[in-house]
Order: structure tokens, then sequence, then C-alpha cells
């Protein structure tokens, strides 16, 4: 058991320091790894996190979603108590941050989301030594390895020349996956511009202010079957929608590392989809949780007895933690999620 950390109905709890880690309701002081919906909330009296991540917890609450904010970069040391506070990138999306929580006792690194793959909106996950390891398995299952993002762009082209008379209606999470997805297509040479529903636009200037060139893009508006031939961005959530229909006969598209799954794409309704995941699959678990040099493994939100599993048979002391409130980063459907 971390002497640094303890499970509450709120969630992680770090005592000496008062704060929650990514608490599931509101509390008096919270650490937020990143700004996805499942992960950051509004209503707290205090939010510490990257300076990105509380930019867009404003961008989606509210100027005023909790009582004072608290900036703290990647590397830089914050005393709260006799426990030192720093944060480092965990490469899931703008801003996202492992939080490192250390004393006399030891270290203890909770990962939030994260990945290990190349990303061009964020950067890069840094590995963390540690004694405790808080490690999310929303892909802790061996079925789940994730190919390059540019040999499933490659498949996005590909559909694009062969269908040249239809639209392209791609549905993407709007924080982080949809802006990788357009950086993954300048970087394959993509250069038309990408039209985007309304609910995906704050974000994704905001990716733009802080140098993620994304090349052209625009609003849909009230276009639609004039737009054959073109890209169009999407929440999942409008891909079986009454507004997806304003193109005629598109081909939709989904990006998520559950694709691989062909029941979950069948479900999206997806033509073509897209194994694209900001998380990382079993593979990098494993590596990440041995290249740590942790002994003790806590596990949530995901496959989490599978992990549990190949943790101890690898030597590693392992809890599965069965935390409600968090959702893999990549399902959630609102349209108004932005």
């Amino acid at each position: 058991m971390s002497s640094l950390l303890t499970l509450t109905p709120e969630g992680l709890y770090c005592p000496d320091a008062k704060a929650h880690i990514d608490p599931v309701r509101p509390v008096e002081r919270a650490i937020i790894t990143h700004g996805h919906a499942d992960h950051a909330r509004a209503g707290h009296g205090a939010v510490l996190a990257t300076r990105q991540t509380l930019d867009i917890m404003a961008i989606r609450y509210g100027a005023n979603f909790c009582g004072q904010v608290q900036a703290l970069d990647y590397g830089e040391t914050l005393a709260l108590g006799p426990v030192s506070v720093s944060l480092y990138p965990a490469g899931h999306v703008l801003g996202s941050a492992q939080v490192l929580l250390e004393n006399a006792s030891g270290r203890t690194v909770v990962s939030g989301d994260y990945k290990r793959h190349k990303d061009p909106t964020c950067t890069p996950f840094e590995l963390v030594r540690c004694d405790t390891f808080v490690t999310e398995a929303t892909f802790g299952l061996p079925v789940f390895r994730h190919p390059p993002a540019s040999e499933e762009i490659a498949k996005l082209l590909g559909s694009m020349a062969m269908f040249a008379d239809q639209t392209h209606l791609v549905g993407a999470y709007a924080l982080g996956k949809a802006q990788r997805v357009m950086a993954e297509l300048r970087a394959a040479g993509y250069e038309r511009t990408i039209y985007l529903h309304g609910a995906l636009e704050k974000l994704t200037d905001y990716y733009q202010t802080q140098g993620v060139d994304l090349g052209p893009v625009e609003l849909v508006g009230k276009r639609g079957k004039e737009l054959a031939g073109e890209l169009v961005m999407c929440p999942p959530g409008q891909l079986t929608d009454r507004w997806s229909r304003r193109f005629g006969d598109p081909k939709t598209v989904m990006a998520s590392g559950w694709m691989r799954v062909r029941a979950r794409a069948r479900q999206r309704g997806a033509e073509l989809p897209l194994i694209m995941s900001d998380h990382a699959d079993w593979d990098d678990l494993c590596r990440t949780i041995l290249e740590t040099g942790a002994e003790q493994i806590w596990v949530t939100h995901g496959a989490e007895e599978a992990l549990v599993h190949w943790c101890e048979l690898n030597g590693r002391k392992a809890r599965p933690l069965n935390m409600i409130g968090y959702g893999d980063g990549e399902e959630i459907l609102d349209t108004n999620d932005a």
C-alpha cells in the first residue's frame, strides 16, 4: 500500500497534500491530469494542473469552473505540506500530465491517461521512475496492439482517392483525437481545407494558438452535398445522427482504438474504421510498468484484472482499484462535449 495515496469515494487522495487527483465529484483541492470530461470536472475549490489543461477546462466549462487555479509547468516542483508535487508529460492530449508525489517514504506516480505512440499535437510521454505506479488499463488486453497512425491515415487517403465523389465524414473525439487526425493528415501531405462540425471549433482553435499547425480549417456551417469529395470532421455521435444526412451518401469513418473490435465499428456506423488511440496499448502498458521500476502497481479504469494478473506473473505487486466514474476518453458522444 502506498503511504502517499489512499482511495476515497471521490477518487485517489493524498492525505499529506490534502489533494485529490482527478476526483469524480467536487472537492476542496484537485490535481487534474488532463482535460477530458471523465478526469476534469467543474466545481472544485482549487485546481492544480498544467496551463494548457486549465485553459481547456475554461473552454469547456467557462472561466469560473473552480474557485482558484494554479498552473504548474512540466518538471516544476510544488510543496503541498510535506509532499513534493510535480507534473510530467503523459503524451495523451495537449497539456496532459502524470502526477509525481514524493516524500521521505518514496515516490508515487499517477499517470492519468497516457500513450507512447508518436503524436504531433502534444508533448511526448516522459518516463518517471517510482516506487508505486498508478496506471490506466483502457486497452489492457493482449488483443489491443495499435498500428502506427500513418498506416491508418493512409487508409483514409486511399478511400478518398477511390471514392472521390463522396464526402468522407470522420468521427473523432473533440479533445485530442480530432486534432491528432488533422495533424496526421497534414504530415501525410493532405493540404486541402478540412471542414469541422461546430462542436470541434473552440478546441481546434486553441490547439492552433498553442503552435499545433492543423492547416486550413473551416466550419461546415449550412453546407452539405456541396462538400462532396471533401473531408469533414465531427464528434462520433454525429456519424449516425440526422446531421450527417445533409452530405447525401457520405463515407463514414471512425477514429478510435476501439475500432480494433468489429462490433464497436458496426455500433458506431463506421464503414471505414481507423485504429487510432490516445491511450497506451497492451505492449506499451506492460513496457511502461516495467520501465518505471515500480514494485507496486495500482490499475484503474479498464481491463484491470488482466493487467493485474500480468503484473503478478512478472513479479509486481498489483491491485485493481475498481473506480467508478471514468470512461476511456474516446466514447463520449455528446455533440456539445467540446
